[in-house]
């Protein structure tokens, strides 16, 4: 077996037990009900589902979407979340997994060490931060809601991930220099610092870095939301936007976040010109603004770090 397929195989079908568990989470968060209890059951005749019946893609295929015990049709949304999650689980870590190969390629060093760790926790960053979008993006599609249970959550989780990072972080990475030539001397006691010494260690450079990046996300949805009540009179983004761009930036870092609020952005203009065009809306329907701020997570997590390379060298 190849090694990258030994890697995707697993990841796909570990991708469709949690795009499982996300349906449970889509059909129940939103109306404020345990995702634990009940056990799930059909929302019409309320008959517990069979485990036999319950396993992910193939029950649906082999029921014809429909409940065994009341014919109810079982809606689309559930196969694709599962298969969306399964894809994005198998391509994550197929994508990353294949990063920290290239940046390998037989290199040593403190470098070297430093961007391969950097590729493995950003895996597992995009694992996490994937399945709470793709659950945010079907949500807020469906009931115009953005759980905190999902959002606040992700905020902690991305933080205590970064945290994560910078324990592990090999001495000396992400380190800030001041100018080599600049001697400093602190009050306290042995604190007189050499040549090239450092002004912000490696570990405060990460976790206070995300800090800000999560403060300064938040700080653009929120001003232009507070910008657009004072000269409209009502509200034309909800919070739940302003804290998921903020799980955003907690898991990729600020730019990654700009650039999925652009990318959410340029999303959403031709669905609002075709609900336009087709008279469906007027300039005060509430559009699903987050689904598509999810989406463009989706594309900061996978593509972001070259597009952002590739849009500095621009400049």
């Amino acid at each position: 077996m190849p090694p990258l397929l030994a890697f995707e195989l697993p990841a796909f079908l570990l991708g469709l037990l949690f795009g499982s568990f996300l349906n449970v989470c889509i059909s129940r968060l939103p109306w404020h009900q345990s995702i634990s209890t009940p056990r799930s059951h059909c929302p019409r005749c309320q008959h517990p589902i069979r485990w036999y019946d319950n396993i992910p893609l193939l029950s649906w295929v082999v029921l014809r979407a429909k409940c065994r015990d009341c014919g109810a049709t079982i809606p689309w949304r559930y196969p694709l979340v599962e298969l969306g999650t399964a894809l994005w689980f198998m391509n994550t870590l197929g994508v990353f997994w294949v990063r920290a190969l290239i940046e390998h390629n037989g290199q040593v060093g403190l470098w070297m060490e430093q961007r391969i760790q950097a590729q493995y926790f950003a895996g597992g960053a995009a694992l996490i931060l994937g399945f709470l979008l793709i659950g945010l993006l079907v949500m807020d599609w469906q009931t115009h809601t953005l759980p905190d249970a999902f959002t606040l959550t992700g905020i902690v989780l991305g933080f205590l991930l970064v945290c994560t990072q910078a324990i592990f972080l090999p001495t000396g990475a992400e380190d800030i220099h001041l100018n080599p030539t600049t001697r400093m001397r602190m009050r306290s006691p042995g604190s007189f610092i050499e040549l090239g010494n450092v002004a912000v260690t490696g570990p405060e450079h990460l976790v206070f870095g995300r800090v800000f990046a999560i403060l300064g996300a938040a700080a653009i949805l929120w001003s232009i939301r507070a910008g657009y009540k004072a000269v409209r009179h009502r509200e034309g983004l909800g919070l739940g936007d302003v804290k998921l761009l903020a799980m955003i930036a907690a898991f990729l870092g600020f730019w990654p976040a700009v650039l999925a609020l652009f990318a959410g952005c340029l999303l959403i203009l031709p669905w609002a010109a075709y609900l336009l065009a087709t008279k469906k809306a007027d300039q005060a329907t509430q559009l699903p603004f987050g689904s598509f701020l999810c989406a463009g997570g989706l594309i900061a997590a996978i593509a972001g770090e070259p597009i952002i390379a590739w849009y500095s060298h621009l400049l």
